[in-house]
């Protein structure tokens, strides 16, 4: 099963890699049937990364969400799921050419990474593995696409042809709307894994909270986007100063992922 999810995996890096392309020159040329075609291959790339991630997981023997590779492309895995799901939902292609780019990079940087499987430690081997894990996917991928659509917000103005954007881009107050909303799926996900983390921690090694690097950086990223939310309700915090709020929690969240597990080693570390 380790050989196939290899071949799947290969397959699903040359989707996502084509789906990327196709989004470029689609903003190049302005042809809408190919955006049609890039959003085709990137749900492709996407259901042969789902059997990627179910050939590793019986290959392996338990989730695949344990190790640094297994978790990176589980991230590009939610990026590219919850991206995909915005983009229909608003029948908004740009989220795809600028989430593409993205969960490409993530899904590169899983590549390499070490694949070999390792037995887990006794830590780990806990039925809360899946739910702690699988909230911080879907969490960083709602936060990956209001960083992205966050982007496209700080770049509608910038652009010289109008007329393409006005077509494909909605008007700044829909796309401020997406950018809340994914915030909100992000936060409520986000909000469910660093709870069931710490009722596993107090199962696991006695304390519900330790201050782990992992543990203080989730809670920083978690303070951003709450600050966010109370600046937006309370404040009525819209438009430019919201987009850039988004992005610097997106930075955050790479922190949290790659920067915390390469700098500030700790219990939480991937190996």
């Amino acid at each position: 099963m380790l050989k196939i999810e290899n071949t799947l995996f290969t397959a699903v890096m040359l989707l996502y890699f084509a789906s990327m392309i196709l989004y470029f020159v689609f903003i190049a040329v302005k042809n809408d049937k190919l955006s049609r075609v890039a959003i085709l291959l990137q749900a492709a790339g996407l259901v042969l990364h789902t059997a990627a991630l179910i050939c590793r997981g019986i290959g392996a023997g338990r989730l695949p969400m344990t190790n640094q590779y297994e978790f990176a492309t589980s991230f590009a895995w939610g990026l590219c799921l919850v991206s995909l799901i915005f983009t229909y939902r608003f029948k908004f292609p740009m989220i795809g050419a600028f989430s593409a780019p993205v969960i490409f990079l993530i899904i590169g940087y899983a590549a390499m990474q070490s694949r070999e499987v390792k037995a887990l430690m006794p830590a780990l081997q806990s039925n809360w593995l899946g739910f702690h894990v699988s909230t911080a996917i879907i969490a960083y991928g709602a936060f990956g696409v209001s960083f992205v659509v966050s982007l496209i917000f700080l770049l509608r103005e910038k652009m010289q042809d109008r007329s393409f954007w006005d077509r494909h881009v909605p008007e700044k107050e829909k796309l401020d709307l997406i950018s809340y909303r994914s915030v909100c799926l992000g936060l409520l996900f986000l909000s469910f894994c660093i709870i069931s983390g710490s009722i596993w921690a107090e199962r696991a090694w006695g304390s519900y909270w330790s201050w782990d690097p992992k543990e203080t950086w989730s809670l920083v990223t978690w303070l951003i986007y709450a600050v966010y939310l109370h600046l937006r309700i309370r404040r009525g915090w819209k438009d430019r100063s919201a987009a850039w709020f988004a992005v610097i929690g997106f930075i955050c969240v790479i922190f949290t992922y790659i920067g915390v597990n390469t700098f500030l080693p700790g219990i939480h570390s991937y190996k």
